[in-house]
């Protein structure tokens, strides 16, 4: 969608270029939902991807991803075998309602920073234990993880001139048997719910996205399916669950408890 009231584009080559940022402006990455629907108060663009940052960073800590990281740049990208847990990268993509084709230009960062509560790259960086690498205005970095970022429907904690630089994965997550399990009341409509299950030697860790209004991390100190279910939903309070066009709270409720055990049994097994 053409915005007519951008008046002016900012190309920034460092991070002092990013100094003066004010709430009429739009931080443009790759752009796929800001230039979706009008933004009549929006008169200037800042444009982060001339900052040109490395998408992917591979590292003996684990993978350091860059904010203006395509995601499909993400999902095809060789990276080490033993990181098992990278398969969540295109399953979580594939949980997002748009064409692959969006895959392309819609980017990690632009995508948690919407805090959708079915944002794709939320659920694998709530489930991956990322942290995530945050510019503050005052000129101070943040290392937040994704439910500090993430805190509301549509609602991120960052300040106006906040810019989020990078979300950093370890190695330890990388390296652990995910599995995602979604939900939707159409085939191919939004997820309703998702729900990644990952390992974590004698306890299974629990990422709840899209039925819920943020991000819920549970670790369950058990291997057995139906218990780590009943913790999940034992540990989440039931207003934490919402109602919208693409499922009812109660609902919501008795998927969750499903597609737990479900997860939780493909990375027990």
């Amino acid at each position: 969608m053409d915005q007519h009231w951008v008046t002016d584009v900012v190309l920034p080559r460092s991070r002092a270029d990013l100094a003066g940022i004010v709430d009429t402006d739009g931080v443009l990455a790759g752009g796929t939902s800001l230039m979706s629907e009008p933004n009549p108060g929006m008169t200037r663009l800042v444009d982060l991807t001339t900052l040109r940052w490395p998408d992917l960073v591979v590292s003996e800590g684990g993978l350091e991803i860059a904010a203006t990281c395509a995601i499909d740049t993400l999902i095809h990208a060789d990276l080490p075998r033993t990181w098992i847990a990278t398969t969540l990268f295109e399953a979580a993509a594939r949980a997002l309602l748009a064409s692959y084709k969006i895959w392309y230009t819609a980017t990690v960062g632009g995508n948690v920073c919407l805090a959708l509560p079915a944002g794709a790259m939320t659920a694998m960086c709530a489930a991956l234990d990322a942290r995530l690498l945050v510019w503050r205005a005052d000129g101070t970095d943040a290392l937040l993880t994704t439910s500090e970022v993430v805190i509301g429907n549509a609602v991120n904690s960052l300040a106006v001139g906040d810019v989020l630089r990078s979300i950093h994965l370890p190695i330890a997550a990388l390296t652990q048997r995910v599995s995602l399990r979604k939900a939707s009341y159409a085939h191919l409509g939004r997820s309703g719910a998702v729900v990644v299950a990952r390992s974590d030697g004698d306890s299974v860790v629990v990422t709840v996205t899209a039925a819920t209004v943020v991000p819920e991390v549970v670790t369950v100190a058990s291997v057995d399916p139906d218990e780590v279910a009943r913790a999940v939903l034992d540990h989440i309070p039931t207003d934490h669950f919402h109602t919208d066009a693409h499922g009812t709270a109660a609902w919501r409720i008795g998927v969750v408890e499903y597609l737990v055990a479900q997860a939780s049994r493909d990375v027990i097994a």
